[in-house]
């Protein structure tokens, strides 16, 4: 940007501070020694050389706290952006040259304290603003710091300690309790639970254990693990979050560029001002009189509060998304998440777990559900099916579960094992229908309810009749509910699409209170949904695990990629939430409408400040006895700085923790 953003690339807090003291220290003694002062406070100071005090100490100030703008200055007019540092660098020009005439006899201006005075408060203003922006950068140290510096290598019974950039893909590492996970990888020994808070914002430890992948940076909080490294360096899930963090905080927004705009509209403006106030105060009044209003102006006109407006604002919202897990891959997607008005929701995966639980048990008179649950999961124990999976859960969950023998998979239709000298099988309606087995009445009101909602229904046999069926549905996030609510809330409408059966995705809406359903939709067709939701006048946010769904991801008018915290470059969404919790849809569209309230709001103080403050300094009221001096005008520019900071630093307020 023009306003100073950019400008200092390459400056750092330190160096801006450096120069801001050397510059106090060496304006103090041109303050006190000043004819004007010295009159204002009715004292005398008279010593050899007092004369060269302005012109030596003042010059020194002019190069030495003034490079920083008129290096920035001349750069500004090498590129044609004129902007703020080009108008720092024509008020203390000017400053500088009306001093020194007047040390050399050629005017009677007394003007080095104000040319000192301004220089060390604009070093002052720009200290503070890199400050602040470096405090937002901080969200960047912050996750480069999570890497620790090595990592512990296996090799056969010994470990070895190795730098993280002599890491390679394959190698075993051994994390200790309390210890960082050095790269992306796979579980291969032992189970702990994880701290990925810095990861995803998720607050609660995961376990994880042999098969899970982990991600670099996060801790494990209980016991040792030993990893095969995946990825490492820049293919790592942080650095692709750095990445992401960098380039949104870099990216220009649509009031971003309406500031630069303003900033070198503003240029233009002071310039014709100044002008006008030089010719206006030379003809009418002197030529002291003049040169003073004319720096007043150009002082006054530096839109130093509009140089910080947005940047800070940028730099702070992305930084709060990323300690949240919210991955703001394009800056524009945050600021069009202000007027979202419909959320469209793909089922599993994002509103579920995308894994099946057991959701009822029915047993035949005779038997117990306790029971029947033990038998099938002892029947299902060596089966590597997601159904089978979730009835071995449940059955531990429940207690012990039989110990089965002679299993074998029925393709298609189940499994079976020998349980206690009986046979034992569980399948669906095929495996039914092969052994022309009915289903006793007495299970039949169950069996009713569940196809309803869409269930999946399983059924155990005992040799030649079925004694139990189990109800198994995809699991909903706990979280969606308040999701769902939290989105309505907002006024905004809640979309469901999926490719399940009606049955199944009514069954899911209802228990989310979701009215707006479109069921047994292709992926490919997804995105079709988003158009013609984008037809009738709606702007939609699609929300998706960015699998198949990128297509409607890319379609919406933001994207958004859900559960990707090991896969952070999903090219089709503009804005990737870390962990897979979708109420942090809801915070998104909550950040979004405050950072562009906080944008606006800078926007209108800086421009404002500008619009009223020129016609002061150009001496229009000076009929009035009120005028400003060049001093009191920097003092005022960089009150206005500080005002918009901190504005932009209420930010860190929101609370996006769901």
């Amino acid at each position: 940007m023009h306003g100073g953003h950019d400008k200092h690339a390459g400056h750092d807090p330190d160096m801006f501070r450096r120069r801001f003291w050397l510059s106090l220290l060496l304006t103090i003694p041109l303050v006190i020694s000043s004819e004007m002062i010295m009159d204002w406070f009715g004292y005398e100071l008279s010593f050899a050389g007092r004369a060269w005090l302005g012109p030596v100490l003042g010059s020194f100030v002019f190069f030495w706290g003034g490079w920083p703008f008129l290096v920035g200055g001349v750069s500004e007019v090498r590129s044609r952006a004129p902007g703020m540092m080009l108008l720092i660098s024509m008020a203390i020009v000017v400053a500088y040259t009306a001093s020194m005439a007047t040390s050399l006899d050629w005017l009677d201006l007394e003007f080095w304290w104000e040319l000192a005075a301004l220089v060390t408060i604009m070093l002052l203003g720009h200290w503070q603003e890199m400050k602040a922006i470096g405090r937002a950068r901080g969200a960047l140290a912050a996750l480069a710091e999570l890497l620790p510096d090595e990592a512990e290598v296996i090799e056969g019974a010994d470990t070895r300690l190795v730098p993280l950039s002599e890491l390679n893909v394959g190698a075993i590492v051994l994390v200790r309790v309390g210890g960082r996970v050095p790269a992306d990888g796979t579980i291969v020994g032992g189970d702990a639970e994880l701290d990925e808070s810095m990861v995803t914002g998720e607050s609660m430890p995961v376990a994880r254990g042999i098969g899970d992948r982990v991600t670099a940076g996060t801790v494990s909080t209980d016991s040792s693990i030993r990893i095969r490294i995946e990825a490492v360096g820049d293919d790592t899930a942080l650095a692709g979050i750095q990445r992401l963090v960098a380039e949104a905080q870099s990216a220009q927004s649509r009031a971003q560029v309406l500031a630069d705009r303003f900033a070198a509209l503003l240029f233009y403006v002071a310039s014709f001002a100044g002008a006008l106030t030089f010719v206006a105060w030379w003809a009418f009044g002197t030529l002291d009189e003049a040169i003073v209003r004319t720096v007043t102006v150009l002082v006054i006109a530096c839109p130093h509060a509009l140089g910080l407006a947005i940047p800070l604002v940028i730099s702070l919202s992305t930084a709060i998304a990323a300690q949240s897990g919210i991955l703001v891959k394009d800056r524009l997607a945050l600021e069009r998440m202000r007027s979202i008005d419909t959320v469209l929701f793909d089922k599993t995966g994002t509103l579920t777990k995308g894994e099946h639980i057991v959701t009822g048990v029915a047993a035949v008179s005779g038997e117990t559900e306790p029971e029947v649950l033990r038998l099938a999961a002892g029947v299902e124990s060596d089966s590597e099916h997601p159904l089978a999976r979730a009835i071995v859960a449940a059955g531990r969950s429940n207690g012990d579960i039989a110990q089965a023998v002679g299993f074998r998979s029925l393709t298609g239709r189940g499994v079976e094992a020998e349980i206690e000298g009986h046979t034992y099988a569980v399948g669906g309606p095929a495996l039914l229908r092969e052994r022309m087995v009915s289903i006793p009445s007495e299970l039949d009101d169950h069996i009713e309810a569940w196809s309803e909602r869409g269930a999946a229904v399983l059924y155990l046999l005992r040799d030649h009749s079925v004694i139990g069926a189990f109800a198994l549905e995809d699991e909903v996030r706990p979280e969606a509910r308040d999701a769902v609510a939290a989105l309505m809330g907002m006024g905004v409408e809640v979309v469901m699409v999926t490719g399940d059966a009606t049955s199944v995705a009514n069954g899911v809406a209802a228990d989310l209170n979701i009215s707006h359903v479109r069921a047994e939709v292709l992926p490919e067709d997804k995105e079709q949904v988003v158009a013609e939701l984008q037809r009738t006048g709606g702007s939609v946010a699609m929300v998706g695990d960015g699998v198949n769904d990128a297509p409607a991801l890319a379609r919406a008018d933001v994207g958004i990629a859900i559960g990707a915290g090991t896969d952070v470059a999903i090219e089709s969404a503009g804005v990737v939430l870390a962990s897979s919790d979708p109420r942090r849809v809801a915070s998104v569209i909550s950040l979004s409408r405050r950072s562009y309230r906080k944008m606006i709001q800078n926007l209108a103080w800086a421009a404002g400040y500008n619009i009223l403050a020129i016609p002061l300094a150009a001496g229009t009221l000076a009929w009035a006895d009120i005028t400003l001096s060049p001093a009191v005008g920097a003092i005022l520019m960089s009150a206005s700085t500080i005002v918009v900071a901190l504005n932009a630093q209420l930010l860190r307020r929101v609370q996006l923790g769901a």
